[in-house]
């Protein structure tokens, strides 16, 4: 989608969405509803959403290319978006600006068996991991391998659809795999003891992952609106921290998921969701610093065309009163 196209829809949802009243806010989710979008689903349950004077609809997506795409071309108010991907997205266009970080910490892990004879992250040179084309962690390889130490083309990419990364991992078609650390409680499940597995951030790769971003344009004629949407976020986030049972309980029942695997997968979530700034400015905050640095990786790694990152999020939406523990 060119620039022209993404300007084209974003007026046309702008004009829409002023003839229907500026508080009714679409959220695209990065893919179907998970453990990490429990408290949005809560604070629906709950109210408060209509408390603070909004009608918030949550729509499923398909990856967070899609979600960029909706939000940047003005299909929909914001996105939940890997921040990578959104930087990289500036160079089609994709004017959309980070509002809420939901993965203070990066999801992106490495799994492997153990019996296969790998026992860390170097041991995959010259191996073959499975992946779809556009998962996060492979676009962000190059990236990744210079941290730990390798070349991007030490290992060889074997398309794998998602669902069919364990049974590819199983069967030895591949010789490890990337998943978000959400889900890591099924490969325990599954490998057991013969599970390998490093999460990046522990290799020294923590860029910031999924968060909510909105379209620029949306933003800067909805600010008020904006500002009461985040708050709440903050509050539905922070209440699931503190006790997630009834996150999770309705989570699992408008998603039609067994509530044992969205507890096992919260336990997962909780790692990603906090650190240094979620603690010392506000739950949801971004550190200007890691961003930059964020930035500096993209920039290097994918030939971005160079912008501020200060421009692609902010902390003016935040209530600095709530934080994590």
């Amino acid at each position: 989608m060119n620039k022209t196209r993404f300007a084209a829809l974003a007026a046309a949802f702008l004009t829409a969405g002023a003839a229907h009243g500026q508080d009714k806010i679409n959220l695209v989710l990065n893919w179907l509803p998970g453990a990490d979008h429990a408290p949005l689903f809560y604070a629906q349950k709950m109210g408060w959403f209509k408390q603070a004077g909004l009608d918030v609809s949550l729509e499923n997506g398909k990856g967070s290319t899609y979600s960029l795409l909706k939000a940047a071309s003005g299909e929909s108010a914001l996105g939940i978006v890997d921040m990578a991907t959104a930087m990289q997205g500036r160079d089609k266009g994709a004017d959309v600006v980070g509002i809420y970080v939901i993965y203070a910490n990066s999801p992106y892990g490495i799994y492997w068996k153990k019996s296969s004879g790998i026992r860390n992250v170097l041991d995959l040179k010259g191996k073959k991991l499975g992946n779809p084309p556009g998962d996060a962690a492979r676009v962000m390889w190059p990236a990744i391998a210079k941290t730990v130490g390798l070349a991007a083309d030490d290992i060889t990419w074997v398309n794998v659809a998602p669902e069919g990364k364990i049974a590819a991992l199983q069967s030895g078609a591949i010789a490890a795999t990337t998943h978000f650390y959400s889900v890591h409680y099924v490969y325990e499940r599954t490998f057991g003891s013969d599970l390998g597995f490093v999460a990046t951030r522990e290799l020294g790769f923590n860029p910031y992952g999924n968060a909510i971003v909105a379209n620029r344009a949306y933003l800067e004629k909805n600010k008020a609106a904006l500002a009461k949407f985040v708050p709440v976020v903050q509050r539905a986030y922070a209440a699931c921290l503190q006790n997630p049972q009834p996150c999770n309980e309705y989570l699992a029942e408008v998603a039609s998921q067994k509530l044992e695997d969205v507890n096992a997968s919260w336990k997962n979530v909780e790692t990603l969701l906090v650190d240094d700034t979620s603690r010392k400015l506000a739950l949801g905050g971004f550190d200007p610093k890691r961003v930059e640095a964020d930035y500096n990786v993209v920039r290097d790694v994918f030939n971005v065309k160079p912008f501020k990152p200060t421009d692609v999020f902010t902390n003016d939406l935040l209530d600095q009163s709530i934080k994590s523990k």
